[in-house]
């Protein structure tokens, strides 16, 4: 117990100890502390002082690293600004490039810099420099020499490969300039834009005037050489002129997409605008010279109209696709295929009355009575017809566009026309006209051997006719004539052939016939025998003195032979009856006296006539 209280004593002791130095500790603490306050109050307007003068170093350091920087790049620029000047060139484009890519670095990084003004300046420059370089190049591949197109006569407008490759990479640099599209802050950026617009309007002028003077040697030649060459042929020439047309169009636009320094389809589609606008004035020039050709003979030109018709008519999808590409400024304007077109087609439905009216007028004939040969106006029909299935578009889409039976000027309808007002198809209508045709010739045919001596008259219906059947149904020189005649034209030129032939036969032969023939009305007798025969030879000399003169179907072997048998069979039988019967009467003690000729010598005189 004693031993705990010590303890607990000596405790006490402790830690009154403890508090004691606690005590003295914190009060030199707060001593030290009172001392540290006085310290930094003394301290601090030191401590501001020197901040301020570090503060006044940096600036210093600052403005001496800037004033050295502004003096380099004033020797960059002034050095820059020379080479811009003197614009790119051959050897040295890719440091150009680079010099106006560093312009254009100042000018987005430095847009406060007092020089900001000076570099746009020089911006401007540069880009114009390269547009003149654009420019000459482009030049430089739209002039020369016309190329053509290996193997063939048609020209070619292409870009020459070893200026293509130099341009490409321009281009792709011209894209990429500041215009207000894409840089709408920079200062440059407007005149560059309308440097390019004035560079793309001069590309596509200059490509549309190379495109004519590569196509328009071709155009010319088409015109000079339409009097001494097929109408169709010239015509079909045309649409191959009109076809490559269309393909140097279709290559340009191609050309002016990858080569436009603005690609946007505005102005691609205003430019293409500007270089169709020459060769569509060269189209109109050659198509106006033809047309003028043409109106000055329609008769000799109607065809050349037809197939050019036919040419533009195929071609017409084509046409509108490459209009379609201009842009809308140009909608107003006079669409030159179209009227083109339309003045070849009132040309084609002009042709077709004026063609029936000269076969009308054909009939006033002035040729000798005597005349048998094939005359002009059947030549000239089957000529017309022959030449259709060569341009039957055409023809259908004309006769369509007439109407039907309109080509005959309100004469009335004609044979096989539906009479109940309904629309006609394509092949009903051409076998209308073909019909009205075929039937005009065959009327004027008739009218001219009605003013001939019959027995003339008789040899030239003949010969004509048998010519038209000969060339339109018989041996038809295009495969196709026979399958657009209708019918009831068919059945028209069979029976004026088969009529025409029997008024051959009882003009020339009829009479010699008569005289062998029995007549119960006549008296029969010694002396009517002598004078039968007598009269025979004596028109038998007539018939081949008049074949001597007028050749039968010169032109037609076959039907000459036909002829020739037809008439032999009708004399020969007869006469041999006649001589036969005569001579079992002892019409005379010499018979030869009148039985001049044998019916083998009279049949091998018939023949005669048709060899």
């Amino acid at each position: 117990m004693d031993d705990e209280t010590a303890e607990i004593e000596l405790l006490e002791q402790n830690l009154q100890k403890t508090r004691q130095i606690s005590k003295r500790m914190t009060s030199i603490l707060d001593s030290f502390d009172t001392r540290l306050a006085k310290l930094e109050k003394s301290i601090l307007p030191l401590y501001s002082a020197a901040q301020i003068l570090n503060r006044r170093s940096n600036n210093i350091d600052l403005a001496l690293s800037k004033i050295d920087e502004m003096a380099s790049t004033q020797e960059d620029l002034a050095a820059e600004e020379a080479m811009i000047l003197r614009g790119p060139q051959a050897n040295n484009i890719k440091a150009y490039k680079e010099a106006l890519d560093r312009l254009n670095a100042n000018i987005a990084f430095k847009s406060g810099d007092l020089d900001l003004a000076q570099t746009a300046r020089l911006v401007e420059t540069g880009a114009k420099k390269l547009t003149q370089m654009f420019t000459t190049i482009v030049a430089e591949g739209s002039s020369g020499v016309t190329p053509r197109t290996p193997g063939t006569a048609l020209v070619s407008t292409s870009f020459p490969s070893s200026l293509l490759s130099n341009l490409s990479p321009l281009i792709s640099y011209l894209r990429n300039l500041p215009i207000p599209a894409t840089h709408p802050s920079h200062p440059a950026a407007p005149v560059i834009f309308t440097t390019l617009q004035e560079a793309q309007r001069g590309y596509a002028d200059m490509r549309g005037n190379w495109s004519v003077k590569c196509l328009e040697g071709q155009g010319k030649r088409l015109i000079t050489r339409a009097d001494t060459i097929d109408a169709i042929a010239t015509g079909a020439e045309f649409g191959q002129w009109v076809e490559t047309l269309l393909a140097v169009t279709e290559d340009e636009y191609k050309l002016l997409k990858e080569l436009s320094p603005l690609p946007s389809s505005d102005v691609i589609a205003s430019s293409y605008g500007i270089l169709l606008s020459p060769i569509l004035s060269l189209f109109s020039t050659v198509l106006g010279q033809m047309t003028a050709l043409i109106k000055k003979s329609l008769q000799k030109y109607n065809f050349l109209a037809l197939s050019a018709y036919d040419a533009l008519l195929q071609q017409q999808p084509a046409w509108e696709e490459v209009l379609s590409r201009r842009s809308s400024e140009y909608l107003d304007d006079k669409n030159e295929f179209r009227d083109g077109l339309q003045t070849l087609r009132q040309i084609c439905l002009r042709s077709f009355p004026e063609f029936l009216v000269d076969l009308k007028l054909g009939a006033n004939s002035r040729e000798s009575d005597t005349s048998v040969k094939i005359v002009d106006l059947t030549t000239e029909t089957v000529k017309y017809l022959e030449r259709i299935p060569q341009v039957q578009a055409a023809v259908a889409s004309g006769l369509l566009a007439l109407g039907d039976g309109n080509w005959k000027m309100g004469e009335g309808v004609q044979v096989g026309k539906s009479t109940q007002g309904g629309a006609v198809d394509e092949i009903t209508i051409m076998e209308h006209f073909l019909y009205d045709v075929v039937t005009t010739a065959i009327n004027s045919l008739n009218t001219i051997s009605r003013i001939r001596r019959t027995a003339f008259g008789s040899i030239f219906l003949l010969n004509n006719i048998s010519y038209l059947r000969h060339h339109l149904l018989l041996q038809p020189k295009h495969p196709d004539l026979l399958s657009l005649f209708s019918q009831p034209a068919i059945d028209a030129i069979n029976s004026n052939w088969r009529t025409a032939k029997a008024a051959y036969f009882d003009t020339n032969f009829t009479p010699l016939m008569q005289t062998i023939t029995d007549d119960p009305k006549e008296k029969s007798g010694k002396s009517q025998a002598k004078e039968k025969f007598t009269r025979f030879f004596d028109l038998l000399e007539e018939v081949v003195e008049r074949h001597r003169m007028a050749k039968v179907l010169d032109e037609d072997r076959e039907a000459r032979e036909a002829v020739a048998d037809e008439i032999v069979m009708l004399v020969v039988p007869s006469l041999k009856r006649f001589t036969q019967k005569q001579k079992e009467k002892e019409f005379s003690r010499n018979p030869q006296k009148y039985i001049k000729q044998s019916p083998d010598d009279v049949e091998a005189r018939l023949r005669s006539l048709y060899n």
